[in-house]
């Protein structure tokens, strides 16, 4: 079975930071496309950041660039989104989610359609 554990959320402060993780496992690691996703409040869920082991390409929406960082670690399975300089805007129920690159097709990272697979989400608060 496919499992992807996300954990790591909490509650921090404007300008503060968190970090979280989304182990895989049921899945080639060295094949997988891990994509963190959120849903702010009254909102649709969006892309945050993704990374592609099979070629090691990382993408990340505008709001992420320059205060966010994906990495995997190839030992643990474990994808990881740094996150700093955190605002309230950024308060939401983030997901990580995943898909086999070599079965299957990613035309655009932040399409939920392209991943099968969903951990639960794991709620970040920022209060300010």
């Amino acid at each position: 079975d496919v499992q992807l554990q996300a954990s790591g959320g909490g509650s921090v402060q404007a300008g503060g930071s968190l970090s979280l993780s989304c182990r895989v496992s049921g899945l080639p690691f060295d094949d997988v496309a891990i994509t963190w996703f959120r849903r702010a409040p009254g909102k649709e869920r969006e892309g945050v950041a993704c990374i592609s082991n099979s070629d090691g390409n990382i993408y990340y929406e505008d709001f992420a660039k320059g205060r966010f960082a994906i990495s995997a670690d190839n030992v643990w399975n474990t994808v990881y989104l740094q996150m700093r300089n955190l605002q309230s805007g950024d308060t939401a129920v983030y997901y990580c989610a995943a898909t086999n690159t070599d079965t299957s097709e990613v035309r655009d990272w932040d399409d939920l359609d392209a991943y099968p697979y969903w951990g639960r989400g794991t709620q970040v608060t920022v209060s300010s």
